[in-house]
């Protein structure tokens, strides 16, 4: 299943404006980039942290809809972490996320984030908490 931002639910928001490109790549593991640009950029000179962490809570949320449990109707991130080992000034920048519990009411994700060259520039986790329809009635 193929779902880029600017084709499909991400028009218009975050994930498009940042110019991010996501794909679900099957059950449990989602990818996604984006070229380096200057809005990616810090006024240092280097990649936004931001810029990362959306590329990477990005790939992680898409693939946790993709994957919701049996009468979920959707997720919320609870908790992220991500640990900035380098950076990148041009090129592309690449994510790959990982579902690493995939339970009723959470779910967790690990993501890695490299550079042009494939080296690895952050590391990133989150847990997602899953919805379900709240009840109707009186």
């Amino acid at each position: 299943m193929t779902d880029t931002t600017s084709t499909g639910r991400y028009g218009g928001t975050l994930p498009d404006h940042l110019g991010l490109d996501i794909d679900q790549d099957g059950p449990g593991r989602c990818v996604g980039r984006f070229t380096v640009k200057p809005h990616h950029m810090a006024p240092n000179g280097f990649l936004h942290a931001a810029s990362v962490v959306a590329l990477a809570d990005s790939c992680c949320g898409m693939g946790c809809m993709a994957n919701l449990p049996e009468g979920a109707n959707g997720f919320t991130t609870v908790e992220l972490k991500s640990n900035f080992l380098g950076t990148a000034r041009s090129g592309e920048v690449a994510c790959e996320a990982r579902l690493v519990h995939g339970g009723r009411t959470t779910q967790v994700w690990d993501a890695e984030v490299r550079d042009a060259a494939g080296k690895v520039t952050a590391l990133f986790r989150c847990t997602q908490m899953i919805l379900y329809p709240r009840p109707t009635g009186g």
